[in-house]
């Protein structure tokens, strides 16, 4: 069976350096090898997604000369397989709702932080506050039944104590040169969210549902996503999923050291394009010659 690759963005902004170093090895991996390359649309979040930007991710693919499968898969058309995977992680007790805002979880991470350094996750975000997993099941269908507002978060301590030590296999490598078999650590991420009240799954759940559909055999993505391994691994093995190979590559950063992002306005592909940029000069910027 050859091997599978996917490039998986997300319709939220235009494409950057990065995005095209990340499709462009991917690609250059299933030619190498023989293997499928797929493209994977990311559009969970309503908010942000917009279709003139998944017009402009299958535009700048194809113009660095890129090709994929079709049909490409979009994950709102697939919210019934997410659900699918959450209602069985909440069979076996592993998911809780809880009703805090953000601002209410900033107090209370302000709060724990009057008498000491409240832990964080290895992206630097604190680890919930909360006590939501204690509220008494009637409190719970309450607050549910009123309409409130709620995040469906993955009970990690219970979790792990069901599966034991993971690892992975790291044919690229990690921030501190992590390659090899790497032992994974899901207890640093604390109790994430696995899904909200208006959006039916986060990016952990729906990246371990959509490989194991798409068959895919060698994640490539950037070091940036190294860490969310450990948590994806657990969520692996929970669900009885495959394990694919993980291959994270450097990222591409600007003057300042800071990885090219779509929030800070990282200089796009069509702007670079418009600039006069080709294909080959693009490969050139990010390092493959």
């Amino acid at each position: 069976m050859p091997p599978v690759f996917r490039f998986a963005p997300s319709p939220n902004g235009f494409l950057h350096l990065g995005h095209a170093y990340s499709a462009l090895l991917n690609f250059d991996r299933a030619r190498e090898t023989g293997g499928r390359m797929l493209l994977r649309i990311e559009d969970i979040d309503a908010t942000r997604c917009r279709p003139e930007y998944e017009s402009a991710i299958y535009d700048d693919l194809a113009w660095l000369g890129i090709t994929w499968e079709t049909p490409v898969r979009r994950q709102s058309a697939h919210l019934a397989d997410y659900r699918a995977a959450l209602d069985n992680l909440s069979a076996l007790g592993l998911v809780y709702p809880s009703f805090e805002s953000r601002a209410e979880i900033a107090r209370l991470v302000a709060a724990r932080e009057e008498t000491g350094p409240w832990p964080r996750d290895p992206d630097g975000a604190p680890l919930y506050p909360g006590a939501a997993k204690s509220l008494p099941a009637e409190e719970r269908a309450r607050l549910i039944g009123s309409g409130a507002p709620y995040a469906l978060r993955f009970d990690m301590a219970a979790a792990c104590r069901r599966v034991g030590g993971l690892t992975w296999r790291e044919l690229g490598e990690g921030p501190d040169g992590e390659r090899g078999r790497v032992a994974a650590r899901p207890e640093a991420w604390g109790d994430v969210i696995l899904a909200r009240k208006e959006t039916p799954t986060s990016y952990h759940l729906s990246v371990v549902v959509d490989d194991a559909l798409q068959d895919a055999s060698e994640v490539v993505r950037g070091q940036d996503l190294f860490h969310a391994t450990s948590v994806h691994r657990l969520l692996q093995t929970l669900l009885d999923l495959p394990e694919p190979t993980y291959r994270h590559h450097r990222l591409i950063c600007d003057e300042e050291g800071r990885k090219l992002a779509k929030s800070t306005g990282s200089t796009g592909l069509r702007e670079l394009r418009a600039a006069g940029a080709t294909p080959a000069g693009i490969r050139r910027l990010v390092g493959l010659d």
